[in-house]
């Protein structure tokens, strides 16, 4: 089997080294940076397969490093924070993130999301190029679920997995709309709880990379006071 590389990244080297623990335990290679330049060294050499980011740390912070992995790179990012207001999460999930788990962390709880997280990439990025086409088509969208493609009128847009899970949701369900709830326990599995602000998060971020917030005949359509939906 394929190893599979974390990268953790946390100034606090008693953090980095727990985390190290837990996902040796669970059968991940590791590699730790003790700051973002480090880190993002380390991206640039190695094969990594999902970053753990703390947020503060000195020199350049975990969202200014989330900003510069996702100009290149769409592998999963779980931020570990000390922050732990809502909107500490909000501007990490903005700059890209898939995930935003807040310390003191419980070690179980991450191990779950490290491994939701992977096993999501990975089935939107097969390894093998011979299977089988699955292509959604609709009104100014095309989806391959296998390759991971999203055409938008015509241009190719990158998407996180989460954006992708969300996207290829909605479209595969033309004409039905979406609570926040629904849309989140079915992309994220997990039990949705009130003032939840994560999926309109990735709805904006997921608009503003399909350019259809400056269109008037837009992709998503919100439902104001029920959720979102997609024609067909």
């Amino acid at each position: 089997m394929e190893e599979t590389n974390i990268l953790v990244v946390d100034d606090e080297k008693e953090i980095a080294d727990l985390l190290e623990i837990y996902l040796i335990s669970d059968g991940f290679q590791v590699l730790k940076a003790y700051s973002a330049k480090e880190g993002l060294r380390i991206l640039e050499e190695k094969k990594i397969d999902l970053v753990l980011l703390d947020v503060m740390m000195p020199d350049m912070d975990g969202i200014a490093m989330c900003r510069r992995i996702r100009e290149t790179n769409n592998i999963p990012i779980i931020m570990v924070s000390a922050k732990t207001q809502d909107i500490d999460k909000i501007v990490g999930l903005s700059t890209g993130a898939d995930d935003y788990v807040a310390k003191p962390f419980n070690p179980l709880e991450l191990m779950a999301r490290v491994k939701s997280q992977l096993r999501r990439y990975r089935e939107l990025n097969p390894s093998k190029p011979h299977e089988r086409q699955e292509v959604i088509s609709l009104k100014h969208l095309e989806i391959n679920k296998v390759t991971h493609q999203v055409v938008c009128y015509g241009e190719s847009i990158k998407l996180t997995p989460i954006e992708f899970d969300i996207l290829y949701l909605l479209a595969s369900n033309p004409g039905r709309v979406f609570g926040t709830d629904e849309i989140f326990e079915r992309v994220w599995h997990e039990k949705f709880y009130e003032a939840n602000n994560t999926v309109m998060v990735h709805i904006r971020r997921l608009r503003g990379k399909m350019k259809d917030d400056t269109r008037e005949d837009k992709i998503i359509t919100t439902v104001w006071g029920v959720g979102y939906k997609i024609e067909a």
